[in-house]
């Protein structure tokens, strides 16, 4: 099993446990602020994950830290299995894992929109809305400008993209010329 199945494992049955005992939006920022925690250590993050350290250090550091981090018992519950089983290295999957389930439970899809020039307020709201339609569900925008694509908008929303920009159509007409041409 690779490392991203186990940490959408780890992940589910965090989502799960804390549906029923405690509230899945704050388990989800605390395993999400941990994560940043040893991730942002380099010396933590290399002892947690380093093989030749003994789980029981592991274990030891990671009791240290939530008796400072007072997190919830579901959270602090899981960080300890993760320490007995020396699996501490999965702990940004799983809260990237962690996340999206979240959002796919409260019905909220990521969406990206790259123009050549930046939209005022109105239109991304707009865009926001009809990607809300299109999609049926709460959209979080985020924009980008890229003035490569010359004009018009490319959106992406998971793996799923629609492009609309003017180099997509000019591209789309040099083929169709090309192939007329043959």
């Amino acid at each position: 099993m690779t490392s991203r199945a186990a940490a959408s494992r780890y992940a589910r049955a965090l989502f799960d446990v804390a549906t029923k005992e405690a509230d899945v939006k704050k388990a989800g920022e605390e395993l999400g602020a941990f994560a940043r925690l040893v991730d942002g250590n380099e010396m933590l993050s290399r002892s947690l994950t380093n093989p030749a350290i003994p789980v029981q250090r592991k274990r030891a550091v990671v009791e240290q830290l939530l008796a400072r981090a007072a997190l919830s018992p579901v959270v602090s519950r899981l960080l300890l299995m993760l320490a007995d089983r020396d699996r501490l290295g999965l702990l940004p999957d799983m809260a990237a894992a962690y996340e999206a389930r979240l959002m796919e439970n409260a019905q909220v899809v990521r969406a990206q929109i790259t123009t050549a020039v930046e939209l005022p307020a109105g239109q991304v709201g707009a865009l926001q809305q009809g990607l809300a339609r299109a999609t049926g569900r709460q959209v979080q925008l985020e924009t980008r400008v890229d003035p490569t694509i010359i004009g018009g908008a490319v959106a992406r929303i998971g793996s799923t993209v629609y492009d609309g920009s003017v180099t997509m159509q000019l591209q789309k007409i040099r083929e169709r010329l090309t192939a007329a041409a043959e």
